[in-house]
């Protein structure tokens, strides 16, 4: 292609490539047409469509997360933004880099206020880190290269560029630049290095009293080896927060718990902490305001302490700390003796009725060696994460920003990003019907995801929610608004409309059976848990 027959789609695109933004989330409309046929000259660039907006940004943050750099998405106008604020909430949440492309009118059709004409940055600015817009088509590149940065700043941001439609079919001559790179995160302050030490050393032999929060890159096998010997000397209990992007678990690795959803579970177990050590953690605090309970799930008089912000090295910062304590890591790495790490543990595959605990235990039983495992089964796999410390080695991602419908698409990116990986899906049923349109693209990507489907036919969580909160005993219209039997959601047949290979199980001998199979093959497979 000549210069003179480049657009600013071309270097848009070209801009992204150089930058190794190699795959694009999208569901396009009329404005982003140039952007699309940009996209037709550029065979390195893969292209994934979702069915809705929703599938695009979630799908972005599974592959985020897991290839460890940003995916670019594709969105038509505001309407089709605002389709995709809810998974772009939980990116921003787990901190995940993304880069979303927004298409809008012609600058010269903005004045006559079409059917499609809304406020982009407006709507874009509460989900996003940063939202900028190119001025003209030469400045596409600089305005992709400045949302690239932005997303690849530590922690991670969510980004969104507004793309006019004249500045992607207007020509442009300018070279695609590679982006400037972000700063390296900074390690923390000394003076508060120290104060975190002396902290430790003032822990003693109760292990309740001082507590070490860990999140983010500190969740990683290395950080948390070493965070487990800094635990191990100075009596500190490690905990990491209730919802994280990335977990490294599994047979070898450190064991660690997480703060409960449930608020009494939660002060429960914080009820005896007198100190709090942040490492790219926030303090703990309650999913929702209820009557009667704190919003804090920490004692009134527990001191908390930063140790690192997210955006500060947090690796480097544990590194530290276990200099100052005077603690041996060999070639980097702490020294395997002072670790709490899982083993293998004999677990019988489970018989009779189907339960979520029966569930979790042959998930565990079958998972194969360094899966992927996507959790959205909010209620009903609560038991998966005690269970799961003693199965194959694997990631564990789930739910960070509390929007459901990011299961079915997060699986999808991250088997996008780790195509030699078997990813696992933990689902609960009326969550995944908010963006069931990912399981057609896994089909059309011939994704190696297999989906438990735990179906319940109602959103359990909210019976429990309405408990919690007070509101008494569901009566007929409530349960017209948590249930879902009348008519009951047939998986199977959803998913197999979608293209996507399914079965159900009604006991724990046809559960194993199903979950064995999909061992065996790499293509996408639900299997609908009945319990």
């Amino acid at each position: 292609m000549t210069n003179q027959t480049r657009n600013g789609a071309d270097l848009l695109c070209e801009s992204l490539l150089i930058n190794q933004v190699d795959v694009c989330f999208a569901n396009p409309g009329t404005s982003e047409m140039h952007f699309v046929a940009a996209l037709d000259r550029q065979p390195a660039m893969r292209c994934v469509l979702g069915l809705f907006e929703g599938v695009v940004t979630g799908a972005a943050d599974g592959y985020a997360r897991m290839a460890g750099k940003p995916a670019c998405t594709l969105l038509h106008t505001g309407p089709g933004l605002a389709n995709a604020l809810a998974n772009m909430h939980n990116a921003r949440r787990a901190n995940t880099p993304m880069v979303n492309v927004v298409g809008d009118h012609a600058t010269h059709h903005l004045a006559f206020d079409a059917p499609l004409t809304s406020d982009i940055d407006a709507l874009a600015r509460p989900m996003s880190d940063w939202v900028g817009r190119s001025s003209s088509a030469d400045d596409v590149g600089r305005t992709a290269n400045e949302a690239i940065t932005q997303a690849r700043t530590e922690p991670g941001r969510v980004c969104t560029m507004v793309l006019p439609a004249d500045h992607a079919w207007t020509p442009t001559s300018t070279t695609a630049t590679r982006a400037a790179p972000p700063a390296a995160p900074a390690l923390p302050a000394q003076d508060r290095l120290l104060q975190v030490v002396q902290a430790l050393r003032q822990a003693g032999t109760n292990q309740d009293n001082t507590v070490i929060l860990l999140a983010g890159k500190s969740l990683r096998d290395e950080g948390l080896a070493i965070a487990s010997l800094i635990a191990a000397a100075t009596g500190a209990r490690l905990l990491t927060q209730q919802a994280n992007a990335r977990v490294e678990r599994g047979l070898g690795r450190v064991m660690i718990d997480r703060v409960p959803y449930v608020v009494n579970q939660a002060l429960q177990m914080l009820a005896s902490t007198r100190r709090l050590v942040l490492v790219g953690a926030k303090a703990p605090v309650g999913f929702f305001g209820y009557p009667g309970k704190p919003s804090s799930m920490l004692p009134p008089d527990c001191e908390v302490i930063c140790a690192a912000r997210p955006d500060e090295d947090l690796l480097g910062c544990l590194r530290q700390l276990a200099d100052h304590l005077g603690l041996r890591l060999p070639d980097g790495r702490p020294d395997p003796d002072h670790k709490v790490v899982a083993t293998r543990r004999a677990l019988p595959l489970p018989q009779g009725a189907l339960t979520p605990s029966s569930i979790a235990q042959a998930v565990v039983a079958w998972m194969p060696d360094q899966a992927i495992v996507c959790d959205e089964s909010v209620s009903s796999g609560r038991d998966f994460f005690p269970l799961s410390y003693h199965a194959a080695p694997h990631d564990y991602l789930q739910l960070t920003g509390g929007a459901i419908g990011l299961g079915l698409p997060l699986a999808t990116g991250a088997a996008i990003a780790a195509p030699n990986r078997k990813v696992v899906t933990l689902q609960a049923d009326g969550s995944a019907m908010y963006t069931v349109q990912a399981l057609w693209t896994q089909a059309r990507e011939r994704l190696n995801v297999v989906t438990i489907l735990y179906s319940n036919r109602r959103y359990n969580i909210l019976h429990g929610e309405l408990k919690d909160v007070g509101a008494g005993v569901p009566g007929v219209n409530a349960r017209r608004m948590l249930d879902l039997d009348d008519p009951a959601l047939g998986w199977v047949k959803i998913a197999e409309g979608m293209g996507v290979e399914a079965a159900s199980a009604h006991s724990s001998e046809t559960f194993n059976d199903l979950l064995a199979a999909t061992t065996r093959i790499d293509r996408p497979f639900l299997i609908e848990a009945f319990f």
